[in-house]
């Protein structure tokens, strides 16, 4: 993992929350937070929380009563999560899943949606995951399948390639998509410390926007992709911003485009 590939810094956490979250991420918010739910939980934490748009459903759906602790490794995604707010108190944390700051057995369930592809050791997230989890609490997780299940994103990143052929910029397919085999996560949890075995199912969604210039400022500017992009020059930001949007348009239409996505979702007891 390049180092930029994990930093969310600069004007990226709004361009997130404003363009990927509802492209992407709040298809899959509400489908977690249900599964939090239905668990009856008591206190929950989520790591590599994002801007919150998880949060934000736990917060709506969860008891009043329940405590939810929020926590992302970067903290200007901390920041744009907490000025957005909730609808009822969360606790926001600046926290690395690496090295959880949490006692032993404080949560009946620990959440992450696509986050856990970030983790440079995975089985040591997973053991700080297990270690904070109360016995029988469960770790909820999501990840996106391979990209070219993923149709927005496969269209950018092809998009780009034919921009800079010599060394095309891969961020989307090396990280985020880049851990799509069920069966290595099914692999790290052991290597975690969970004994029991994973539920895991892959769900299918619809991602939607009024018009290809979404997906494309989504990806490329309000992703670590920008962080590849702007490394080739910093001025070519916005001609790769033009030439994803040309990508998804030739794909999907000139107007409101709707694509596939898909992700594998996992849950583990302590």
């Amino acid at each position: 993992m390049k180092q930029s590939d994990k930093l969310f810094a600069g004007s990226i956490p709004k361009l997130y929350d404003d363009y990927l979250v509802p492209l992407i991420f709040a298809p899959y918010a509400g489908d977690l937070a249900s599964r939090v739910a239905s668990r009856s939980p008591s206190r929950v934490l989520e790591i590599a929380a994002g801007t919150g748009v998880v949060t934000r459903a736990m917060s709506e759906r969860l008891p009043a009563n329940v405590s939810i602790v929020a926590s992302d490794l970067n903290q200007a995604m901390v920041d744009q999560a907490a000025a957005i707010g909730t609808k009822r108190p969360v606790e926001w944390r600046q926290a690395d899943a690496m090295a959880l700051p949490f006692g032993d057995a404080e949560f009946d369930a620990v959440v992450c949606q696509f986050g856990a592809m970030f983790f440079p050791d995975k089985a040591k997230a997973f053991a700080q995951a297990r270690r904070v989890l109360k016995p029988g609490g469960a770790l909820i997780f999501n990840v996106w399948d391979r990209i070219e299940e993923n149709e927005f994103a496969d269209a950018v990143i092809n998009g780009l390639a034919t921009l800079f052929p010599n060394d095309p910029p891969r961020f989307l397919a090396r990280i985020p998509h880049g851990f799509h085999d069920p069966a290595a996560w099914q692999r790290d949890l052991p290597a975690g410390g969970f004994t029991r075995p994973a539920q895991f199912e892959t769900v299918a969604a619809r991602s939607k926007a009024v018009s290809p210039r979404i997906p494309a400022v989504a990806y490329c500017q309000g992703t670590p992709l920008r962080n590849e992009i702007e490394a080739k020059g910093i001025d070519r930001l916005a001609e790769a911003t033009d030439v994803a949007e040309k990508a998804v348009a030739e794909r999907f239409g000139t107007g409101a485009v709707d694509g596939k996505i898909q992700a594998h979702i996992f849950t583990v007891e302590a």
